[in-house]
């Protein structure tokens, strides 16, 4: 009996390893750096457990303060900075070249700061229209026709790639004090299920923006060999099934981590549909298990936080509702100089308090409460 019992031990043990080899998290570039590696590896393992928080463009200013050295608004209330912080690559195209110089040296320094604390940076991209006016928002005036003149064949294809060399350059320039290249989850053309920008859904066939998606990756990695990037796929939350979540995804060869920006299930304009947001990252993280990929809550948050017990009563508990597996969460931007614009609380904020038990939560994790986060841990 004891022999038979150790048999089927044995079959169930060859069964489960050959089901985490068909799902296995590897990140999809084989070159890249140790530490961008171990970087998606750890953000695997803490994700079984844990959620990092986020805050867009934290500690470049905050409400009513820009450029102030070491601060965010979520530091001076909770004595930490977010454990991931965005940065925009939207200054990098568009401008004279004295701006772009300007702001790629301004990125590289909030970049490697955050690095060398231990934090982790997340990159969006507003990209200002290469083909017509530069703005990253649609107008009518030429916008539709922009993939289509981007990718390999159209009208502005040399002229993209010499964009994503800039982007190149940045990314294989930006190097921590311990001299390695710092890594970075890249997030392009997000939310391109919605109409607001000139790569959305209404303006690009589904076969367009895959091959936009696919070039990007495949010139930066191959071509311009950056291997400090995670690749992070991130549509608006117009789906409601895995089928609809899916129908731009490029392909898990081009994907690295998936993630959803939903800011309409959580209050906005002060109306909420908790089911439907929870079941819509309920569809990211079943996905991203699925594909062994990351996936993570890319960007929400309520502007103005008008809700006291927004941070425990609505996040927090729609983040646990369910057996999700999310390696960060992210709030937008707090304006330095608009009243209202800000999506984390500063002192004196109606709901201080609330992020304070947030903060204080196990569940969440705050810079202070990474450790080593770019070393691979056996």
């Amino acid at each position: 009996m004891k022999k038979l019992c150790t048999f089927f031990a044995i079959l169930i043990i060859a069964a489960t390893h050959s089901f985490a080899q068909k799902n296995k998290y590897t990140i999809i570039d084989a070159k890249a750096t140790a530490e961008t590696k171990a970087l998606y590896d750890n953000l695997n393992k803490l994700s079984k457990k844990y959620i990092l928080f986020g805050h867009q463009h934290a500690t470049e200013y905050g409400h009513g303060w820009y450029g102030d050295a070491n601060r965010s608004d979520v530091k001076s209330i909770t004595g930490s900075h977010p454990a991931v912080i965005g940065v925009d690559f939207s200054g990098l195209s568009g401008r004279p070249d004295s701006s772009i110089a300007k702001e790629k040296a301004a990125l590289q320094k909030n970049i490697a700061a955050t690095y060398n604390r231990g934090g982790v940076t997340t990159v969006s991209w507003h990209f200002n229209n290469p083909v017509s006016e530069p703005v990253f928002y649609f107008k009518d005036s030429g916008t539709a026709a922009a993939v289509k003149n981007i990718i390999p064949g159209g009208s502005h294809h040399q002229k993209y790639k010499a964009i994503l060399s800039t982007i190149a350059d940045v990314a294989k320039s930006t190097t921590g004090n311990d001299g390695k290249l710092v890594p970075m989850i890249f997030r392009p053309y997000h939310e391109f299920d919605g109409y607001w920008f000139w790569w959305g859904k209404p303006y690009c066939s589904v076969q367009e923006f895959k091959t936009l998606w696919q070039f990007t990756v495949s010139y930066l990695r191959d071509s311009l060999q950056v291997h400090n990037f995670i690749y992070a796929f991130s549509p608006d939350n117009t789906f409601g099934t895995a089928a609809e979540y899916l129908e731009r995804y490029p392909g898990n060869d081009f994907v690295d981590m998936v993630g959803v920006d939903n800011y309409n299930d959580f209050g906005r304009y002060g109306k909420y549909n908790l089911d439907s947001g929870i079941l819509k990252l309920k569809i990211v993280s079943d996905f991203a298990k699925k594909a062994g990929k990351l996936a993570a809550f890319t960007e929400t948050g309520l502007e103005s936080i008008p809700n006291r017990t927004w941070w425990t009563e609505i996040l927090l508990k729609s983040l646990q509702a369910e057996k999700l597996r999310l390696a960060y969460v992210l709030v937008w931007r707090n304006d330095a100089t608009s009243a209202t614009h800000y999506y984390a609380p500063f002192p004196g904020q109606v709901s201080e308090v609330d992020f304070i038990k947030f903060y204080n939560d196990r569940y969440t994790l705050f810079e202070k409460d990474l450790k080593n986060i770019y070393l691979l841990k056996k």
